[in-house]
């Protein structure tokens, strides 16, 4: 019978591969701040600002002493890290640009299969002219390209023709992101973004090997299909096919996966994972991104801490649950509630509209401490000079049928 792994054990050994077992502390810049990503893996990168952008307090959430600055060195002068696509746009090591360029050939021919219904049609007549330009005159912005062309004011879906050959060019990897401006992209030639020792192309008989090796290590257990959706490197075919043959020759073995409720899950993990003691989390309590690695596979979320989560960007005001952009809130090894906070610099005030404890959960004197003492720091982080507390903040747990 494959060894079971209870609920609780199996969490802390998820958490602790995060970077959310132990308190917040320590350096967050250099060689340090790299570590921690080459440690979780990716951090996701998105627009929304009403605390922090996400990137940022994926990694603040894990040292408290880290500063957008840091992150934007290591990326735009140290060149340790680069963007790219994982399962969104993310933050990667550079040092996986080998593995990522079996990608863009992918993505080449997905691309070509997708793009012409998408977009409007000439954004292939401008591949040239942008290379030779950025070429000859250096990086560029969508605001620097596609004059006379119409611009949209609708989504991804209205891009303009340029705008759509830049995306392609990058999606491809005949460009990299070299920098941003705000919070748009800046293109270069890949060769003056990416080191030369980084831009080998890996054999392609090697990525799934590392493809699925590196997400089970992440991860520390999971089915096939969660391996293949890690690094979103190869399909779910490939994943099974290797888990097969890793079972199979030993490097590999089965076990189940307690889940909240105690139902179980069959999944894959290294033998000695299994052998591990993962430490007890740090009791105090922090709040995390919506888009935080470790919530990422909300269904896996779910499963290990009985957590429901979906983001209501895109739910019309009137049919959403909790709130426009809502933070899952951690403790210890729980995911313990929600809080729907934003940060009004210009007020220099950080506004906290609704707490909704998880069902079970109650809100104690003990946890509101904890929850307040967190919420100065995201205070200062944000940029803020106080928290303020809207009336009725303090919300019954909703329950889900």
């Amino acid at each position: 019978m494959p060894e079971l792994i209870p609920n609780t054990r199996a969490r802390r050994l998820f958490l602790q591969r995060h970077a959310l077992s132990e308190a917040p502390a320590g350096p967050a810049s250099g060689q340090a701040l790299h570590d921690l990503i080459e440690r979780i893996g990716f951090v996701q990168v998105d627009s929304i600002n009403t605390v922090a952008r996400a990137h940022d307090m994926i990694l603040w959430s894990r040292r408290q002493s880290f500063r957008p600055p840091a992150l934007k060195r290591l990326l735009e002068k140290d060149r340790s890290l680069w963007e790219h696509w994982t399962h969104d746009a993310s933050i990667l090591p550079t040092r996986l640009h080998g593995v990522w360029q079996h990608r863009f050939q992918r993505d080449e021919q997905r691309l070509h299969a997708n793009w012409k219904s998408w977009f409007r049609d000439g954004y292939e007549a401008q591949f040239d002219s942008i290379l030779n330009r950025i070429a000859r005159d250096g990086p560029v912005g969508t605001a620097d390209v596609g004059e006379g062309e119409v611009r949209g004011k609708g989504g991804w879906w209205d891009w303009h023709p340029s705008k759509t050959a830049l995306e392609w060019l990058w999606r491809t990897g005949r460009l990299a992101i070299t920098r941003r401006e705000g919070f748009a992209k800046i293109y270069d030639l890949t060769e003056r973004v990416i080191p030369e020792i980084h831009r080998a192309p890996i054999p392609a008989e090697q990525v799934c090997d590392w493809a699925c090796r590196s997400a089970l290590r992440h991860l520390g257990f999971g089915t096939s299909g969660e391996i293949a959706a890690y690094w979103k490197a190869i399909s779910p075919e490939v994943a099974r096919a290797w888990c097969r043959d890793a079972l199979a020759r030993g490097q590999i073995i089965e076990a189940e996966i307690e889940g909240t409720l105690g139902q179980r899950r069959k999944v894959f993990v290294f033998p000695d994972t299994l052998a591990e003691e993962p430490p007890e989390p740090t009791p105090r309590l922090r709040i995390l991104s919506p888009f935080d690695p470790a919530l990422r596979d909300r269904d896996r979320a779910e499963f290990l801490f009985g957590f429901h989560y979906r983001i209501e960007v895109f739910v019309p005001e009137p049919k959403r649950i909790y709130g426009y952009y809502v933070f899952p809130v951690l403790e210890g090894d729980s995911l313990v509630g929600r809080i729907d906070v934003k940060a009004f610099r210009e007020a220099g005030s950080l506004r906290v509209k609704a707490f909704w404890p998880e069902p079970g959960v109650k809100l104690t004197k003990a946890r509101q401490a904890k929850l307040e003492a967190e919420l100065a720091r995201l205070a200062v982080f944000s940029g803020c000079e106080r928290v303020e507390f809207l009336d009725g903040w303090a919300r019954e747990p909703l329950r889900r049928d």
